[in-house]
């Protein structure tokens, strides 16, 4: 399998604002599966844009402790720390087909 497919195991993508965030699902040359998460951040640059990244490598054997660990993180920010939030105001719809066609960095000239 060369790098290529392994790259496409699995992806979700995640926009905010200027950042976007993509989980992906990789695979080991043995068959194991493990997780990268990646925050891009788009910065202006001529006629054009620039990316920063910083990715993080997640292995089968972290998954629960990491989820439970980002559960109780986000819990105590919005029981403790801002409690008078409303964070359903940030939820938003589901993305449609039509939403990535229509927010396609493609230019065509």
């Amino acid at each position: 399998m060369d790098e290529r497919e392994q790259e496409k195991i699995y992806s979700n993508r995640v926009k905010a604002g200027k950042r976007t965030y993509f989980f992906d699902v990789k695979a080991t040359r043995a068959n194991d599966y493990f997780l990268t998460i990646t925050e891009s951040r788009r910065h202006p640059q001529g006629d054009g844009f620039t990316y920063e990244k910083h990715k993080l490598f997640l292995y089968k054997e972290d998954f629960d402790k990491f989820i439970e660990a980002l559960r109780q993180t986000v819990d105590h920010v919005k029981t403790e720390l801002l409690p008078d939030v409303d964070f359903e105001q940030f939820a938003e719809r589901a993305p449609t087909e039509a939403d990535d066609y229509a927010s396609s960095e493609l230019k065509w000239e």
